[in-house]
Formats: structure tokens, sequence, C-alpha cells
């Protein structure tokens, strides 16, 4: 089986680093995640990312890349590492994320640790072993020779709340490439890539009545909650599962005391969408709703946040890309579709072919029993190499 290719002299061809290298590195590799794991990094801690970003910044300066901080006021700062290259072929971005769901204090009772050969631990699959896998491929290429094409990292603080700090950078600068690689985790245990995501909408609608003494004055008051309640109903019936629509009323609040009749109450929608006309036919509707209590009215925002990510001709192109290395490197690479949205949303609807899920292979993302398999690991950063080599 023919894993590396020979460089020939006087030519910028690189000599590609096989797997037996990533499997004698397979320690290298977990011993890396467990540190990312073990700096705490979720969303909505500023100081947590920005601390788990300068030591990043410092991996990838210690393998000669030119590392730019953008800074973020209210999430963490994102960080973009270039790797020059040779010119031989068209650059490529690898896109991540340090941000995890995991509230301070979730090492203390879900430490990182191994266990039957998987490694466990808060956002251990999502995806802090994307950003080792990163790490391990880069320098197995610079370690065979200088790198065929630019290569562009982009780590940001908040994909995991809809990423409104980093999409205008992350948008700039997939346009400056020919494919995107993304190192979200893999789907189940077979390790399938994503080639296909639904797009993500949230919308808050917001009902105001009249408070009254539910004892004293309740036929002068105009229930939010009664209202709120009819709304839900009527929304349910926005759900099409044959096109893949789904809309999710998840959370939900009104009232004050148990004795007032409600003034005021609201709810929170999630949407999800497989084509883009679905998106603006969803907005449609919702912005359409009127209130069935004339005394009662209605307020809608939101919007649709993350386009769905189609399996346009250059995604189906990159996954075959992937599936031919995957098959010389000696295994089955499938495809999958998802609901869950990523920042490879963004990338695919600006038309940059974009291959999603190629990070760590395991299961629980955002659970207790979150976890990778480490066997899978060198097998990912053959995989990931091999790509960025071969365009």
């Amino acid at each position: 089986m023919k894993t590396a290719r020979a460089a020939k002299p006087g030519s910028q061809h690189l000599s590609l680093p096989s797997l037996p290298y990533f499997k004698e590195r397979s320690h290298d590799i977990v011993q890396t995640i467990r540190q990312l794991v073990e700096l705490e990094s979720p969303s909505d801690v500023k100081q947590a990312v920005d601390r788990l970003g300068t030591i990043l910044t410092g991996r990838f300066e210690e393998l000669g890349g030119k590392v730019t901080v953008h800074r973020a006021e209210k999430y963490g700062n994102h960080l973009q590492a270039v790797f020059a290259g040779a010119q031989n072929f068209s650059p490529v971005l690898l896109l991540g994320h340090m941000d995890t769901v995991y509230p301070i204090g979730t090492i203390s009772r879900m430490p990182c640790r191994e266990a039957k050969g998987k490694l466990y631990g808060p956002g251990v699959l999502d995806m802090k072993s994307g950003i080792a896998l990163m790490l391990a491929a880069i320098e197995g290429l610079l370690g065979q020779g200088k790198l065929p094409r630019r290569v562009t990292v982009l780590l940001v603080s908040d994909e995991e709340v809809g990423s409104p700090s980093s999409r205008k950078i992350t948008e700039s600068l997939a346009k400056q490439s020919s494919a995107v690689l993304v190192l979200e985790p893999a789907y189940g245990l077979h390790g399938a890539v994503k080639t296909s995501r639904k797009g993500v909408g949230e919308y808050t609608i917001r009902v105001t009545g009249k408070a009254a003494h539910s004892g004293l004055d309740f036929g002068k008051g105009q229930s939010a909650i009664l209202e709120l309640a009819r709304q839900i109903n009527a929304i349910s019936n926005f759900v099409d599962p044959a096109h893949g629509l789904t809309v999710n009323v998840g959370v939900v609040r009104g009232g004050t005391k148990v004795n007032v009749v409600p003034g005021s109450a609201e709810a929170l929608i999630d949407v999800r969408i497989t084509r883009n006309a679905d998106g603006a036919r969803i907005d449609r509707r919702l912005r359409a709703i009127h209130p069935f209590n004339k005394k009662c009215c209605i307020e809608i925002r939101g919007g649709i946040n993350r386009p769905p990510m189609e399996r346009t001709a250059g995604v189906a192109a990159l996954y075959k890309q992937a599936a031919k290395i995957a098959k010389d490197l000696g295994w089955t690479l499938q495809e999958a579709s998802v609901g869950g949205g990523s920042d490879g949303n963004f990338t695919t609807a600006l038309g940059i072919p974009t291959l999603d899920g190629l990070g760590g292979v395991g299961e629980g993302a955002h659970a207790e029993h979150e976890h990778v398999v480490i066997s899978e690991l060198p097998k990912r950063a053959a995989l990931l190499a091999r790509l960025i080599a071969e365009p």
C-alpha cells in the first residue's frame, strides 16, 4: 500500500507522512488533546478562551506559522495561523473552533481520562481533538519538506453560540481559499465526513397582553400565556418532514405570579432547514403570525443565522477525493447529512468547496460521555495531511 510520495530532486513535490508515521505519534496527539481539554474554554468566558488561544498561538508559532489574533470584545479572540508553503497549488483553509458548551468547573466532575481505548472529557470530541489533528498533520507535512501551498488555520471562539463575532472573518478567509476543511467531529463511530448540514435559525415570539388580578379583575386581564399557547400549537403545523424542515419551541417563559393574569410571555423557537428556499419560506410564515386574541400584541424577532450546507458539486468532489485517499490508506470513508450546523455552512454558502467532519471519531458531543476513539486519531491525521498536500 503506497502512502507516501517521494520527492524528485529539484522539485517542490512533498513526501507525505504515512499512516504508520502518525500511529507512532498517537501518544503525542493524545497528550495534545488532553492539554487542550484541561484548558476549559466555554463560549461565554472570554478570559478562559483567550488563555487557550495563547497556548495555541505558541504551538502554531513553534511550527513556523504566522499568527494573527483577531480581537473580539464580548467573546474570546479568534486565532489565525498562516503557513506560507510553496505556490504549486491554490490555498486551503483549515477551520475549527476553540469554544465548548461546558461551564467552568466541569473538568472537576468530567476529568480527561483514558478508558478502553477511548479518551473522555468536556470538549474532547467537539472539537479539541480536531485542533490536535490540525497540529499533527501540519507538523507531519513540514517534517517532510515545504508545504505545497499556503495553509491557513482559523480557530474561532464563538461557534457554539452562532459565530456572531467571527462569521465575517471566516467568510473573508474562505474567499481567499480554494477549499475549506472543517475539523468538526466525524459523524458516528464509522467516522463519516459531513457533506451536508441543515441551516439553523432562532426566533423569539413575544406576546403582550394585559395583567390583572386573577381573583378581583379576571375579566379585565388578557392572558399572554394563553395567546402564546395557541400560537405554539399553530406553529407546530409549520413542520415539514418531507423537506427536512423542523420548527421546535424549546423554551417558554411567561407570567409573574400565580394570582396574576399574565401580561407577557415569550417562546424561543429553533428552526432547521435543508434548502435556502425553505429559510425564506419559514421566515415569511413566522413573521405573518397574527394574534388570535386581538387585544394581545405579538412581536417576532430573529432569523436564519446559518444557511444550510448543501451538497454542491464542489463538496461532492472534495468527498470523492477524501474517499480515494482513505481507500489508499486502507479503509472506506462514508459521508453523512446531519441536522446540526457549523461554520462550514457559511463557507459552502459562498460557493467554496467544503468538507466537514474531518475531526475526531467518537460519541457524546455536549454530553457527559463525550469521547474520542484513540485508534482512529492516526487515520484522521493521515487523511487530513493528504487532503492538504494533494489538492
